[in-house]
């Protein structure tokens, strides 16, 4: 890595719980990134991982039995520390998931040789902050965290027992790791007032867009529904991605059973898949589907006719959800049932790309998806205005352009400049 520069490379350390092999969530962007830079050729980028487990929540059988893993991938150097992975979500559960990986990460922090330039963290991985923080404080180099998301207003409107308790100690490790940061890159304006009311300087916030980070369909249509059964004229209505609380996919089975009309499909995994399949083995009209492979999911989005993005009616998410971007870039009209204030329902009207409706309330999503099967011309024209937004909006490279510019501020700072500079834990023997 950097072989092709004059100078010697300068060490980048990216802390990112997930990463690829990972196709969901958090770990596509992650992945993305440090490829990125390490392609620059003046940054040895080595990223600290944890084991892929997500979204199944199980680890990987490839990286099963494993407490540590190096490994090069596209130039990168990944260190993966072994970490619990609960099959249950529950506030004691997610403590003890955070806890090994901040545990594991400061007994055996990555052997980058030598000390970093710079630290950069993806939150909303608690640990993964806290040691980002660590590592840059111990360097004395800039740290930047990266907000995709907030634990602790996520936690508080998780619905899982203790979460009160649990958002109340995120909330309080946010703020700890945000005031350590030299810069701090937020993936929507919507996250600009959470950060700041942490003490966050206004000046010191950048915002910096997630991107579609799938290809077009490259496949017939008219192929990819006949493989996966779908018939020609039924109304096919997918969900891709995370099965979890949060999702509240229950709506859609709800929807199912009452639009029988309509074919509701779920794609994914997470913890509460195996519930979700019990209920919908009651519904002719409802399947699950494992995960895509990655150059089969953008044909799949593509071949059906409405995808759809629920939350629990508790969760007001400043975050916008990963598989928004996929599906503009597919092209089909997303039907939204989440609440009308969070990141989600914004980008959606942002985009002009689908019809927002209360969530958890299947009879308004059963009658929006009932006037877009109804309503082609309306349909296509939505998924169009999609596409068109990602495009415009959400180009990859216009993207990794804006983060690399985050990272260059933060190196261009002789020293860094901690906005409270918190004590972090220390372990001076683990160096």
């Amino acid at each position: 890595m950097g072989k092709h520069s004059a100078a010697p490379a300068r060490r980048l350390v990216l802390v990112s719980t997930n990463y690829a092999p990972e196709q969901a969530g958090i770990g596509p962007y992650a992945t993305q990134l440090a490829e990125h830079w390490a392609a620059r050729g003046d940054l040895d980028v080595h990223v600290l991982a944890g084991m892929p487990h997500y979204p199944a929540w199980r680890t990987d059988p490839a990286y099963g039995g494993r407490w540590r893993a190096t490994e090069d991938r596209a130039g990168v150097r990944v260190h993966r520390r072994r970490h619990t992975v609960p099959a249950r979500q529950s506030a004691l559960n997610r403590a003890l998931y955070e806890a090994s990986i901040l545990a594991h990460g400061i007994l055996a922090p990555p052997r980058t040789g030598g000390a970093p330039a710079a630290v950069v963290a993806q939150l909303p991985s608690l640990a993964g902050g806290v040691l980002g923080a660590r590592l840059a404080r111990r360097a004395g180099v800039p740290f930047v965290p990266v907000v995709q998301d907030l634990m602790g207003a996520a936690a508080a409107q998780s619905g899982i027992r203790g979460g009160g308790r649990a958002a109340a100690l995120a909330a309080s490790v946010e703020r700890r790791v945000l005031g350590a940061a030299t810069l701090v890159g937020v993936i929507h304006e919507s996250f600009v007032d959470s950060v700041t009311a942490m003490g966050v300087p206004r000046s010191c916030v950048r915002t910096v867009p997630n991107w579609s980070h799938i290809a077009g369909s490259a496949r017939p249509r008219a192929a990819t529904r006949s493989r996966l059964g779908w018939a020609e004229g039924e109304t096919v209505v997918l969900h891709s991605g995370n099965m979890g609380l949060k999702q509240g996919l229950d709506v859609l089975l709800e929807t199912a059973r009452i639009a029988p009309e309509l074919r509701i499909v779920l794609m994914g995994d997470g913890n509460q898949r195996r519930r979700l399949a019990a209920l919908a083995e009651q519904l002719p009209n409802a399947e699950l589907l494992p995960p895509a492979a990655e150059d089969d999911f953008p044909d799949v989005l593509a071949a059906a006719d409405i995808l759809a993005v629920t939350q629990r009616a508790s969760v007001l998410d400043m975050s916008v959800p990963s598989k928004l971007t996929s599906y503009f870039t597919a092209g089909r009209p997303v039907a939204a049932s989440v609440a009308g204030g969070g990141g989600t329902a914004g980008e959606l009207r942002a985009a002009g790309a689908g019809v927002l409706v209360p969530p958890e309330d299947p009879g308004a999503l059963a009658e929006a998806l009932r006037s877009l099967a109804a309503d082609p011309d309306r349909a296509a024209a939505l998924g169009a205005a999609g596409r068109a937004y990602a495009e415009e909006r959400l180009g990859r490279d216009a993207a990794l352009a804006r983060l690399t510019a985050l990272l260059d501020e933060a190196l261009a700072t002789a020293a860094p400049h901690a906005l409270t500079a918190p004590r972090m834990p220390d372990n001076r023997a683990a160096a």
